[in-house]
This record gives structure tokens, C-alpha cells and sequence, in this order.
């Protein structure tokens, strides 16, 4: 597959920013900022704007979502936060579960996955479970294992946030069916930069931040409905997600039925004019790129950190095990060196989460960047 080069033209980031952290927050496109710089400026002509304007942004993401990372249109919906997502899920989720039933989770996986399905066992009975930190790094191996007849919900990521160690949804999905439980997947640390199908895994449910892999504005973000819960209670009751919304006139005539597919779990305001359109510049852009030449790109660019990470005595998780998007590796041992604010003195941003440094490139980076990193290492560890 041939590699995208640097893209570096399409992002503001200055020419003396190398800048490795992405799955902390990814840089803005320049699309992205000036579709929300006009939404901005939209705003203050509200005469206007007319009544698609409330729709039209919403579906246009749903359509580019399904052909982007699968599934029909319909079963897109509009959230603002991946912990939305979450919530949303368990809402759905929590009435099918009684006392004693289990539910899966991952050590040290990110706070509002754990946070949600802390506070559903608080309210049936359910049990969680937490599978532990593997020590060949293999999370696939260790998930699969752990399920089982007495579980009813998996809720695992798409890769462990803290160093990118990957996660075969498709195995974990089909492992799911068999054992009849819901799968609940939180993608925000890979959709969009590595390749995802909702067809192929078959989640009950998968939600994803905005602002990360997905390259858009804090506020937009996805989650995809399996049909079968598509008539679930939403999170809220937005006017907007009911029949008849687009007739502004007749609102004052309640309407009790919903919008089809998976509208109903959308955020009341999806349809604000400062947010949507950047979300919308991102994902036409990251499909003109296309998601497995992003992948495969910055699986080039990883794994020239980690051959030097590796000289240098990091520990490294097996390439197998790792995603594209995200390196993580954990100091030599006995080494106290703070690595993170040594390179940050040099302009050079990665970050720690847990025992790992994360280093998470995106296709702003160009050989320069590369360089720069890879010979302030050695001095880093001093």
C-alpha cells in the first residue's frame, strides 16, 4: 500500500511544534476550523437559517459515518462525548439485567466506561468483572478467555488507551454472540485512524469522542446502534428526534413516536450550526485520505520510534499486539528519567498515561518531526 505523505499543508501546527500526542487531542485541520468559523459567523443571521438547517448536518454525518466505518445510515447517531455514548448504552442496556449478572471490563481502562457500568451495578445487582493487565500484553487472548455463560455485557475499547495494545473486536464480537451478551465498545482511540467495521463486529453498541482520531471539534462524536435496540429509551427526549420536528408549526401537538433508526439517541442540540460542519469537513477528509492508508502511514512512522525506543531499552509491546495509531512503551528499567517533560522542553509533545509514554502521530508529522524525536531520545533518558 502506498503511504500518504506528510500532510502537513492541511494543519496549523508551527514548523517548530513536533507534535506526537494525538491520542490526548489531535490538531485541528484548517477544513475544520473554517467550517466552524463560518457556523460561528452563521449564527449571528438567524433569519437565515431555515428549517433543514436543524437536519440536514446530522444526516450528512450519518451518511458519511455508514460509509466511513459501516453499518446503514440510520443507525448513526449524533452524541457529544463518548461518555454520552456510554450512558446511552447502559440506559438501554440496564433493564435486561438482573442481580448477579456480569458485566466485563478491562484494568485500568479509561474512567467513564468504568464510571457508567459502576453505577449500573450500583442500580441492578450486576457484578462487574475486571480482566487484569495480561503479561504477554495480549488483551484479545485475556478478554476471550473471560467470557463467558454469566456474563451479559462486555464493555471493552477498541485498543487500551494507556499504550495502544490492540483488541480483536471481530473475535471479541462473535465470542459475544455466542455467549449471548451485549457488546459495548468504546472506539475513541482508533476510529478513524485505523480501519473499523461495524459489519464485521456486529456491536450492540459503539461510541466515539470527536476531537481524537476522528479529527473534529470537542462536542461531535458517534455512536453506532445495533437494529435490535434501536427502539430502546433514548438519554433525553429531544423534540427534535420525534416525527413531525421538521413542522415547527404543529410542535404544540405532542408527538409521542420517534424518528426511525437510531435518531432517537442523538444529543438535543446536534443541529447547532458551530459544531456539525467541522465534524463533517473531518470525516470527508479522512475518507479522501482513506482509513487504511492513514493506518498504514502511521504504522510506518511507529515503527521507526520504536526500533530506537527499543536500542534504548523501553519495553515495547509485540508489533502483533499493538494498533497503528499509538506506540506505547514503558521506561528501562531503573530509569527515573522524566521523559515527557524533557522532550516538551524541546517542543516536542508526547504523553504518559499509567507506566506507559504514549507516542501517537498523526499525518501532520513529516520527517523533521521524526528526526527530532528520535535524537532527543537518548538525552531524554538521562
Amino acid at each position: 500500500m502506498t503511504l500518504l505523505p506528510s500532510q502537513r499543508a492541511l494543519f496549523d501546527v508551527p514548523a517548530s511544534i513536533a507534535y506526537f500526542n494525538c491520542a490526548y487531542n489531535t490538531p485541528q485541520l484548517n477544513a475544520s476550523r473554517d467550517a466552524l468559523l463560518a457556523g460561528v459567523q452563521a449564527k449571528s443571521a438567524p433569519w437565515q437559517r431555515t428549517v433543514a438547517s436543524f437536519f440536514d448536518d446530522a444526516e450528512t454525518l450519518r451518511g458519511l459515518a455508514a460509509a466511513l466505518f459501516g453499518g446503514d445510515a440510520d443507525g448513526w447517531a449524533v452524541v457529544p462525548a463518548a461518555s454520552y455514548g456510554l450512558a446511552t448504552a447502559a440506559r438501554a442496556i440496564e433493564p435486561t439485567l438482573r442481580p448477579g449478572d456480569g458485566v466485563l471490563l478491562l484494568a485500568e481502562d479509561f474512567p467513564s466506561n468504568v464510571l457508567t457500568w459502576r453505577r449500573v451495578a450500583a442500580q441492578t445487582g450486576a457484578v462487574l468483572h475486571t480482566v487484569a493487565t495480561p503479561a504477554d500484553g495480549d488483551w484479545t487472548a485475556a478478554v476471550l478467555a473471560a467470557i463467558g455463560s454469566a456474563l451479559r455485557v462486555v464493555a471493552v475499547p477498541s485498543c487500551h488507551w494507556t499504550n495502544g495494545a490492540a483488541i480483536d473486536l471481530v473475535a471479541v464480537g462473535a465470542a459475544c454472540r455466542a455467549a449471548g451478551c451485549a457488546l459495548v465498545v468504546d472506539a475513541t482511540q482508533s476510529l478513524g485512524a485505523v480501519p473499523l467495521s461495524v459489519d464485521a463486529v456486529q456491536p450492540d453498541f459503539l461510541v466515539s469522542a470527536g476531537y481524537k482520531w476522528l479529527l473534529g471539534p470537542y462536542g461531535s462524536g458517534l455512536m453506532f446502534v445495533a437494529e435490535r435496540w434501536r427502539t430502546a429509551r433514548p438519554l433525553e427526549e429531544s423534540w427534535l428526534s420525534r416525527q413531525g420536528a421538521d413542522d415547527f408549526a404543529g410542535l404544540v401537538n405532542y408527538a409521542d413516536a420517534y424518528q426511525g433508526g437510531a435518531r432517537r439517541f442523538d444529543v438535543g442540540e446536534k443541529c447547532t450550526p458551530t459544531l456539525l460542519p467541522g465534524a463533517i469537513a473531518a470525516l470527508q477528509q479522512l475518507q479522501a485520505w482513506g482509513v487504511d492508508r492513514i493506518a498504514a502511514t502511521l504504522a510506518a512512522c511507529n515503527a521507526q520510534i520504536a526500533q530506537q525506543l527499543q536500542a534504548l531499552g523501553f519495553g515495547l509491546l509485540p508489533a502483533g499486539l499493538r494498533m497503528a495509531n499509538i506506540l506505547g512503551a514503558t521506561l528501562p528499567a531503573g530509569c527515573q528519567a522524566q521523559v515527557v517533560a524533557a522532550l516538551r522542553a524541546q517542543h516536542i509533545h508526547i504523553s504518559q498515561r499509567g507506566r506507559s509514554l504514549r507516542f501517537a502521530p498523526h499525518l501532520h508529522i513529516n520527517d523533521h518531526d521524526l528526526q527530532r524525536l528520535l535524537q532527543a531520545l537518548p538525552a531524554a533518558l538521562a
